[in-house]
């Protein structure tokens, strides 16, 4: 419980991923990678339930080795958030927030949960997501870093692949940049109605869903970390995150 709110994290995890196939269950330090997120997750004291919204026996069964709780959801989800909308609508799991914590990042923490939440009990969001100030200058303009630009509420006005914002004066003395994490929480309403919404221009351009929940009118407030995460999309970053477990 987060104050007033019940909040179900799922975690959703997709066997065959496109970059790469099988990340969920390759093996972190000894365990499977999956096992590492349920164990972060289950350390999140203000969660009321934890569970994984799989595609796979295979994942059931390395779920089951550590006493993990799953739902099975269909093959032909799109998209993590995808999963969220099935077992809402399947009435699977009940919850005044779900917060959609991906399979591939095991290093968030109840810190970053706490950010993710801050304002769930009283603002008038319908998706609550976080950002980071770039720090590095090559993230700037690197396409497979999502950007964020908020109005002055913190709430989002656009995401991009490209830099945002841009300045034309090279010279400018202050150049501020933001980062998008991909962790979010959605209203149990606004889970409802994104369950029948389709793919818009913007999103099918950028390949963003959270495009999707803008060009609907869906009001995303977006809170500021400055904690670092790294999800696993291709085996160079599971190397990274054994050198992380190391240090």
């Amino acid at each position: 419980m987060w104050k007033t709110k019940k909040i179900a994290c799922v975690i959703p995890a997709r066997l065959q991923s496109s970059r790469f196939p099988r990340k969920i269950l390759a093996p972190l330090k000894g365990k499977p990678l999956i096992q590492w997120v349920w164990e972060s997750a289950k350390s999140v004291s203000f969660f009321d339930e934890v569970v994984f919204a799989i595609d796979s026996d295979e994942t059931a069964k390395v779920i089951e080795s550590f006493q993990g709780k799953y739902f099975f959801t269909s093959l032909d989800c799109a998209s993590g958030t995808d999963r969220l909308v099935e077992l809402q609508r399947k009435k699977l799991l009940g919850a005044d927030v779900w917060v959609n914590w991906q399979a591939d990042e095991p290093f968030v923490d109840q810190e970053m949960i706490a950010s993710l939440l801050q304002s769930c009990d009283r603002d008038n969001a319908d998706v609550w997501t976080l950002k980071k100030r770039i720090e590095q200058a090559e993230e700037i303009a690197a396409p497979d870093v999502c950007k964020v630009v908020c109005d002055k509420d913190g709430f989002a006005l656009y995401f991009s692949r490209s830099t945002i914002p841009y300045y034309r004066k090279q010279d400018a003395p202050s150049k501020v940049h933001y980062k998008h994490i991909g962790l979010y929480a959605y209203s149990s309403r606004a889970l409802e109605k994104i369950g029948f919404l389709s793919p818009c221009e913007l999103e099918n351009a950028e390949h963003l869903e959270q495009l999707r929940f803008l060009y609907n009118g869906l009001k995303i407030r977006v809170h500021e970390t400055e904690k670092e995460t790294l999800g696993i999309d291709l085996p160079e970053h599971l190397a990274k995150a054994e050198r992380i477990c190391q240090s």
